[in-house]
């Protein structure tokens, strides 16, 4: 076994090690490719042609309203941002970029990192792509802990 061989083995292993051993598919997803709490995940959704949606979004030209996309993003920012997911909530997101449809019979990738985290707070970035194109990305998500009161409302 050469070197580089032995290094991107150990490096695979400590990899693998580090990818929680979590099964459980977050709400909404078809597939969960990777999983590392509190720092990453890729996970995949599929867009079938039979979502009610698409019946009035758009009639002759069905697409996925963005905001279903952001859910998805959202909710695949609670998975890594703690073990429950319903403990987190959405509270605000930057610099959302659209680029292109994504229409039925799409699967859409999407990957999210963590940027920052508090034990109020966790920061991500997000990127939604369709056969390895970016279709939408946010530069910033922030999820607050679900048990922080919302503003205004203290």
């Amino acid at each position: 076994m050469s070197t580089a061989t032995e290094v991107s083995t150990a490096t695979e292993l400590s990899t693998a090690t580090r990818v929680s051993t979590r099964t459980e598919v977050p709400h909404g997803f078809d597939r969960l490719v990777e999983l590392v709490p509190g720092e990453r995940a890729v996970a995949v959704r599929n867009i079938p042609a039979t979502l009610p949606v698409f019946d009035h979004h758009f009639p002759r030209h069905p697409i996925l309203p963005g905001v279903l996309l952001l859910e998805s993003m959202a909710d695949l920012a609670k998975a890594v941002a703690g073990a429950d997911p319903a403990g987190w909530r959405l509270a605000s997101v930057r610099g959302v970029r659209w680029k292109h449809f994504v229409a039925p019979g799409d699967q859409v990738e999407i990957t999210v990192e963590v940027t920052g985290r508090t034990q109020q707070t966790t920061d991500v970035r997000t990127t939604a792509r369709v056969e390895g194109r970016v279709v939408a990305a946010a530069r910033l998500l922030t999820l607050v802990s679900a048990e922080k009161p919302r503003e205004g409302t203290a």
